[in-house]
């Protein structure tokens, strides 16, 4: 029964978080914290309130809680995401390359985690890697017609940025 009400309450406050009434959802998140704090779910939802809301570095150790439990994958993935997102903007690249790696080799399917990761490796003055990973997912993904009439090109020389010939 206390799981169907949590899963009911917890559902109530993603339909507020949907109207932007962000700080009732936020709130009703954080009362039902107090009953379920081990809740995996629950504190991916508290974390992604608190970015909802601009407090990332609240965020972060519900974000860190909900990774640790047993989330499903696609809330794992998205978990994962906005952790490594939150820490970039928090300027903790280098915690933020290590999530969002550790993202990306769970789930490398993910071109979300990819996007994410080409940001944290700017922060990082990692330029040359940052432009390989997005001309990779823009000649692997793009449904672009002009794009992919260059896809081999673009995939040649997305790692030989730096390379002149002669």
């Amino acid at each position: 029964r206390g799981k169907f009400i949590l899963k009911n309450k917890i559902a109530e406050a993603i339909v507020l978080r949907k109207k932007d009434k962000l700080i009732e959802s936020n709130q009703l998140l954080l009362q039902l914290y107090k009953d379920y704090p081990e809740d995996s779910y629950l504190n991916y939802q508290i974390a992604w309130s608190f970015d909802t809301l601009g407090e990332e570095s609240a965020a972060v150790p519900y974000y860190e809680k909900a990774i640790a439990g047993n989330l499903t994958s696609k809330d794992l993935q998205n978990a994962y995401l906005g952790l490594g997102s939150t820490l970039r903007t928090l300027g903790r690249y280098e915690e933020a390359e290590i999530i969002l790696r550790k993202g990306m080799s769970l789930f490398p399917e993910n071109n979300g985690l990819k996007s994410f990761y080409a940001m944290t490796l700017y922060n990082l003055n990692q330029h040359q890697q940052a432009m390989e990973v997005l001309l990779t997912l823009l000649a692997t993904t793009s449904s672009d017609r002009h794009i992919n009439d260059y896809k081999k090109a673009i995939l040649f020389y997305a790692d030989k940025l730096d390379d002149v010939w002669s």
